[in-house]
């Protein structure tokens, strides 16, 4: 009996939407972080501006709740999109080396390697870690000063 090999090549239907689903999941991926930051920043100065109204330097400490829940969802976004973004690189790879059947790959969005090294290479990346570090200095750094002013 036959086996039933289907060769597929770049300009193939099924590997173009195939592309294409990804580069999709991988931008939907990268618009999550950017919104994260967006509303990290519009929550935790909205929580300032409340606590400036209050006068109450330990209500400053709030504004940490959502920098920590955003610095973990940012994190998380960045982590997957690594993962397809890799997975989108392997697919490529297996496509021009035209060696490797990549029918079973066709039907299958999924990240490619460790998820937890990838949230951990993602938290120290350049896009989280210094404005999440710059936005925990202003928020201690208000705490700080409106302790000894007070």
């Amino acid at each position: 009996m036959a086996e039933n090999k289907t060769q597929f090549n770049e300009d193939s239907s099924a590997v173009q939407t195939h592309l294409s689903i990804m580069q999709d999941i991988i931008q939907r991926m990268a618009e999550n972080s950017r919104s994260c930051k967006t509303w990290c920043i519009t929550i935790v100065s909205a929580v300032l501006v409340l606590v400036a109204l209050v006068e109450g330097p330990d209500y400053i400490l709030i504004a940490l709740a959502p920098a920590f829940l955003f610095l973990f969802l940012d994190t998380y976004y960045l982590a997957l999109e690594r993962g397809f973004r890799k997975s989108f690189e392997t697919f490529v790879e297996k496509l021009h080396a035209a060696a490797e059947d990549i029918s079973s790959d066709l039907y299958v969005v999924e990240t490619t390697g460790s998820r937890l090294s990838y949230f951990f290479r993602s938290l120290l990346s350049f896009s989280i870690l210094p404005f999440y570090f710059m936005l925990f200095l202003i928020i201690g750094g208000l705490f700080f000063w409106l302790g000894v002013c007070a």
